[in-house]
């Protein structure tokens, strides 16, 4: 990593608890994390880092947020201790901010369940308060309550959320230069990058028969081919993605293509708002038509008819 002298002085000090890292994209924020990460790792740190990206994740699949805790006496990344997964549904925050919201909490809770001391909390790079980028951080900072934010920015781009936080008492600010040796990388490069995760997560994938109303289907049994779905357990973590195969509505079931074995610990199937290719493993947004007469109701029958 070519770090920045900058970046070295701003962790001479003792950090503990969640230590949250904004940024917009190519600033060098995921880099200044793991940098951040590894750090603390060689100080003797029990120290999970939480993906908070699910369009460009670094832990688990596109559409999932992840935490994971470094081994006792591992230093490098990616950390390869317990670990918990979130389904965010999409690649994007928007439209999806409550569920990322929601799972950034629940996955820096299970990380101190497992023993960590500090959660490094690597953020997506929505920051335009026009998109939500401002509501969704300051949402962030309220529920997590972190340590430190550190901000890393090029060109004032965090004005707007940097402003406010100046003036506040609720959080320790650190702001830093962005890194000289960022690549910029275009929309080409991100697809790219989902499809080559979605591809090395899939490789090992098989077809798995599901009676779908033995367990929750969230938010209703409405399957697309080629829909992304998420296999949670009972405590809402995800275990396994999936790619719907194939679905028979009659008999109620539906084949995934998934890495996983079994369905041992799974509860809920949560249906995401993606289509997978599963040759080019190419991604597309799911657009649901509207429902008309034509189309078979799977609401349940409440009539008593």
């Amino acid at each position: 990593m070519d770090i920045p002298r900058a970046w070295e002085q701003a962790l001479q000090q003792d950090l503990r608890g969640v230590l949250m890292v904004i940024g917009a994209p190519d600033a060098g924020k995921s880099t200044f994390a793991q940098y951040l990460f590894r750090r603390l790792c060689l100080n003797g740190l029990r120290t999970a880092y939480l993906d908070g990206d699910p369009g460009q994740s670094r832990l688990g699949p596109p559409t999932t947020i992840t935490t994971a805790l470094n081994p006792e006496n591992q230093t490098g990344f990616p950390p390869t201790g317990q670990w918990r997964r979130w389904f965010v549904g999409a690649t994007s925050p928007r439209g999806h901010m409550l569920s990322l919201v929601v799972g950034t909490a629940r996955l820096a809770e299970a990380a101190r369940r497992m023993g960590a001391v500090c959660v490094v909390h690597d953020t997506c790079g929505l920051v335009d308060p026009s998109s939500g980028g401002l509501a969704l951080k300051l949402a962030k900072i309220d529920l997590l309550r972190p340590a430190v934010v550190f901000a890393i920015q090029a060109d004032g781009e965090l004005a707007p959320l940097l402003a406010p936080l100046r003036r506040s008492r609720r959080v320790r600010l650190v702001e830093l230069p962005a890194s000289p040796a960022r690549r910029p990388r275009d929309m080409s490069d991100r697809q790219a990058y989902r499809r080559d995760r979605f591809a090395s997560y899939f490789a090992p994938a098989r077809l798995l028969e599901i009676d779908w109303t033995r367990r929750a289907v969230l938010p209703r049994p409405f399957f697309q081919p080629h829909q992304l779905v998420a296999l949670e357990d009972r405590r809402g973590f995800t275990r396994g993605l999936g790619l719907v195969h194939s679905f028979d509505i009659p008999a109620r079931q539906v084949t995934l293509l998934t890495p996983l074995d079994s369905l041992s610990g799974i509860e809920t199937l949560h249906l995401g708002d993606l289509l997978v290719d599963p040759q080019t493993f190419r991604d597309s947004p799911l657009h649901f038509p509207p429902m008309d007469s034509s189309r078979p109701s799977l609401r349940p029958n409440t009539s008593g008819k």
